[in-house]
């Protein structure tokens, strides 16, 4: 069971980086990954070259890194804002509206963006504001705010699930244009859940429609920020192009297998830059000298991010070294549990690491795991992935709270702790039982 040992040693030195010395994910999954090595035998040197060398030629780390910039760039040319104005201008005057804004534009976004923090401030700079003018508390609107960032991860294609479809362990059992769909319908089913979440919290506040001096008419923000759907738009051609029938048609006409020509995870991130910077291109900078500081100013964006992913693939590539996929899944399966509390067990798991964790070092950590040992049970790879990911972003939804929940909290100026137990009533359990309902198939993905 040294593949056992090898993830408690890993779990424990990220917990201990991160939480006890108060130091980054980055460094913390750099030291993972050496924690790791020792427990590959006499072949650690040669075990931790591969792992790394395969994390570092993986396409779906560029990929990642592309998404990072895809998002600074659409915050910089104006994009994201022109998106929130033309949502405020359609709910924003009903009860409620900024609360049915905030969790609007942040399933949106979260389709988009997917960094759960950058949700987070974005749409809390703007929403968090406008609820405390329309009577919701600030640590209701806090709640709210980071509740809702969760769905970065749970829609396509967000940076822990190409960590988990990048894995050794899982990419065998499932490609990325498998999973795309399934994750879609199980996002739609955690936006589901925000919008109960909304609808409860306005109906127990006191919130008023907004001033309609606080919002854009419908006719100027359409004029405006129309041209953002397009993001949506732009997203489909790569999915279209590599799915269905119509690839099976490319494939034939050209003679080759056009979902191994065409990679979505390369070209999604590239046609919404470009969509972005046509979109925004009055706001962007003009010249060398500007672009080139702009382009400095989202470098520290990708540091933490590239370290994290990278040595997240490296880790998970070393623990698949020790055999830690088989002898979880054996050993988890000598429990001879039932296929609902197998559920339970896993999710408890999952949400339990992701509490101090990122979502991306909770899936290398204990994710790939998860699906390799639900899989052993019987259940479907893609079920597995979406069950996997959607307990995983309960990142800022279980204490001590990750990024997401501290950004609200400080947007709405209030100690975090006030907004613990709501997160965990409103948003980590009702998660924990959509991933386990996904899993016993009540909820069809």
């Amino acid at each position: 069971m040294i593949g056992i040992w090898a993830l408690g040693a890993y779990l424990a030195v990220i917990l201990l980086w991160t939480t006890l010395l108060k130091r980054s994910v980055g460094e913390a999954m750099i030291l993972g990954f050496l924690v790791v090595l020792p427990f590959t035998g006499a072949a650690a040197a040669q075990v931790g070259w591969e792992a790394l060398y395969t994390a570092a030629t993986d396409e779906i780390v560029y990929a990642t890194m592309a998404f990072v910039f895809m998002g600074y760039l659409l915050d910089k040319a104006g994009v994201l804002d022109k998106l929130i104005d033309l949502l405020n201008s359609l709910i924003g005057g009903v009860k409620g509206g900024p609360a049915w804004v905030s969790t609007v534009a942040s399933a949106g976004l979260g389709g988009v963006v997917h960094n759960q923090a950058a949700i987070a401030a974005t749409v809390g700079s703007v929403t968090i504001p406008w609820m405390e003018k329309s009577k919701l508390d600030k640590a209701s609107a806090a709640t709210l705010v980071a509740g809702n960032a969760g769905m970065g991860i749970t829609f396509p294609f967000s940076a822990s699930m190409f960590v988990l479809v990048g894995s050794a362990t899982v990419g065998p059992l499932l490609n990325v244009n498998e999973l795309v769909l399934p994750l879609l319908v199980g996002g739609l089913w955690c936006f589901l859940h925000r919008l109960i979440v909304t609808w409860l919290l306005v109906r127990r506040s006191g919130m008023a429609p907004l001033d309609s001096s606080h919002r854009l008419a419908v006719r100027t923000a359409f004029g405006q920020g129309w041209a953002t759907l397009l993001l949506f738009v732009v997203v489909a051609v790569p999915l279209i192009l590599t799915s269905g029938a119509i690839a099976t048609a490319l494939s034939d006409w050209t003679g080759g297998d056009i979902t191994k020509t065409v990679s979505i995870i390369v070209w999604i991130p590239v046609v919404l830059i470009i969509t972005g910077a046509l979109l925004g291109w009055k706001l962007l900078p003009r010249g060398a000298r500007v672009w080139r500081a702009l382009l400095q100013d989202s470098a520290p964006r990708f540091g933490v991010v590239g370290i994290t992913v990278l040595f997240a693939f490296a880790g998970a590539n070393a623990l698949a070294a020790t055999g830690l996929p088989k002898q979880m899944t054996a050993l988890l399966t000598q429990l001879n549990l039932p296929l609902w509390l197998l559920a339970i067990l896993i999710g408890l798991i999952v949400i339990a690491v992701a509490a101090p964790l990122s979502a991306t070092a909770t899936m290398a950590a204990v994710g790939t795991v998860g699906v390799a040992t639900l899989v052993a049970a019987g259940v479907p790879a893609t079920t597995a992935a979406v069950a996997v990911l959607v307990f995983s972003s309960c990142e800022a939804a279980v204490p001590p709270g990750g990024a997401p929940l501290y950004v609200a909290c400080g947007i709405a100026d209030v100690n975090p702790i006030t907004t613990f137990a709501r997160l965990i009533t409103h948003y980590a359990l009702p998660l924990l039982g959509i991933g386990v309902l996904i899993i016993l198939g009540v909820l069809p993905i």
